[in-house]
């Protein structure tokens, strides 16, 4: 018998369409509410039907918060599933499904479409694999079912009660199903107090709120649009406009145009919207207009990988827009940092009048941990807007490089922007000097940013020979991998602002011997723009560029590799 008591990985896969989102959803309220640590990736095809979507739970009794390759229970809903699976399955992964479905020596045979047959509607299957999951962990029945019950409380009577059914139904079937064959003795946490499960797109929809974020647009492009959506759904609550454009380039000049009038704005896209913002973002840093975008990265070029995550669009950011001009690239790692750095972004974007970039990334938007509430107040959303006078200038050269930004109908001034090249009032000049002076002092705010960058996050041995640096969604993967006995000589370095990097990095990077950069693209871009900027040798670079995050167990193994 195989017996668990750390932790269980269990992976749902099955055609889009059939509900995984749904076994999921409800399988972590359920679970966590029964005292456990979660967390939930997912994986999916770029198709409405078809191919083969899958999701990993992780339960635990210590927080946990990284993808995992190894799979305990995998709960196959389509015979397609086993090949998808095939390179994670092991000798040890217990596997269920229906024979009907599904050919496979050992595999538990559980007879979801017939039970949801029975009670009326083959849509009740999913339900039953809750159900029979939550039969194996022994949650409180009638606490769950009240979770079902929410989960469909918007329904018609009929879909309702069949759903409680199927799960009843489901978790009378799982003591005879893993008779002999598995055993939990998974330890409980009390219910968190202070504490939410989160994903990535509400963490930074959070953080937007709380930096007093009044106006959000985008046009929908995956892995982005989950931000736009967590916005929407909060707008019944909060005082915040959020729309979606016709495309793109709409998205970024609304945007510009609610900052020009005293908004707060935030923009949520992927790479290849971005792409489509370039000219306005370029706008943004001659009118030193503040502008915060979001932009969950994916494979490219062009549609590449749509629904797959990759860390390739850290250059795109770093050189978007035609000409020369500042911006701010940040980069979380954790859900705490997808709130506070979001607040930092805008922060950020109206004391220096510049764009700000929150570069993320699919599996970042799309996992969810439990985590404790930070702290909201840390950083003030407080407006850098000024009331104007007759003699207003807004590019005014006696303050740079941040002059003080008026907005229209507040004061006496005129505010006048102008994406040519301008004087201190706004208005289009070729005076050549002025032209200098102009570049000078929006140049200038880049000393002062990297003044105020925040020191990456070093753990592990700060005296190590190794040391491992990543950026933006590996940080959990790292952690752990490094945490699982790799051995106490090796230090890990986390950025979550990847540009403008701080003060002293060379000499902290040069602590170590050994420098190993992890990311998730083909070219190492980060380790590139760190030896620009330090003059530091990276000497060995993990990369991975195939759609799918880093697993736990493959830097554990890359890194025994290397060292």
């Amino acid at each position: 018998m195989k017996e668990l008591n750390e932790g269980m990985n269990i992976v749902v896969a099955g055609e889009a369409g059939q509900g995984i989102q749904t076994i999921e959803a409800l399988l972590s309220r359920i679970l966590k509410q029964e005292g456990y640590h979660l967390f939930s990736t997912k994986e999916y095809m770029s198709r409405i039907r078809g191919g083969v979507n899958s999701t990993l739970i992780r339960v635990s009794a210590k927080q946990v918060a990284a993808y995992s390759e190894s799979i305990d229970l995998a709960v196959l809903l389509n015979h397609e599933s086993v090949g998808h699976l095939k390179a994670r399955l092991s000798k040890d992964s217990i596997v269920l499904g229906e024979k009907e479905k599904i050919a496979l020596p050992g595999l538990l045979d559980a007879p979801f479409s017939s039970i949801a047959a029975g009670i009326g509607n083959m849509l009740f299957a999913n339900t039953v694999a809750v159900g029979v999951i939550c039969g194996l962990f022994r949650t409180d029945a009638s606490g769950s079912e009240a979770t079902i019950a929410r989960q469909y409380s918007g329904k018609a009577a009929d879909v309702l009660q069949g759903n409680i059914e199927a799960f009843r139904q489901g978790y009378a079937l799982a003591g005879e199903l893993f008779k002999d064959k598995l055993r939990l003795n998974i330890k409980k946490d009390k219910p968190g107090q202070g504490e939410m499960i989160l994903s990535g797109s509400e963490a930074i929809a959070l953080g937007a709120l709380a930096a007093g974020c009044d106006y959000a647009c985008a046009y929908p492009m995956s892995p982005g649009t989950g931000v736009l959506t967590a916005l929407a759904s909060y707008s019944k609550s909060f005082d915040i406009i959020v729309e979606q454009v016709e495309d793109e380039i709409g998205v970024i000049n609304m945007a510009l145009g609610a900052w020009y009038a005293g908004a707060r704005a935030l923009v949520t896209t992927s790479g290849g919207g971005f792409a489509l913002m370039a000219e306005g973002f370029s706008l943004a840093g001659m009118i030193e207009s503040p502008l915060v975008v979001h932009v969950a990265q994916r494979p490219g070029p062009a549609t590449g990988l749509p629904t797959r995550s990759e860390q390739a669009d850290l250059n795109l950011a770093l050189y978007a827009g035609h000409g020369e001009f500042p911006r701010v690239i940040l980069a979380p790692g954790t859900l705490e940092q997808g709130l506070l750095l979001t607040q930092r972004a805008f922060a950020i974007a109206d004391k220096y009048q510049l764009p700000v970039v929150i570069l993320s990334d699919q599996y970042y938007v799309d996992s969810y941990y439990d985590t404790p509430l930070p702290d909201f107040g840390s950083v003030a959303a407080e407006r850098q807007i000024v009331k104007t006078s007759p003699a207003y200038r807004r590019y005014d050269l006696h303050a740079a490089p941040v002059s003080p930004r008026g907005i229209p109908g507040h004061g006496d001034g005129f505010v006048k922007v102008d994406s040519d090249e301008h004087d201190e009032s706004g208005h289009i000049t070729e005076d050549l000097g002025f032209r200098v002076r102009m570049v000078n002092k929006r140049m200038g705010k880049l000393e002062l940013l990297r003044l105020e960058a925040p020191q990456p996050r070093l753990s592990g041995d700060a005296g190590a020979e190794t040391m491992v640096i990543s950026w933006g969604s590996t940080y959990h993967a790292v952690e752990e991998a490094l945490a699982g006995g790799l051995g106490r000589a090796i230090s890990h370095l986390h950025f979550s602002q990847v540009y403008p990097l701080p003060p002293g990095l060379e000499k902290l990077l040069r602590q170590a011997k050994n420098r190993i950069v992890i990311e998730s693209n083909v070219s190492g871009q980060f380790a590139m723009l760190l030896e620009r900027e330090t003059g530091v040798h990276i000497d060995h670079k993990i990369l991975k560029y195939d759609g799918m995050p880093f697993a736990v167990e493959e830097i554990t193994a890359r890194l025994r590799e290397i060292r």
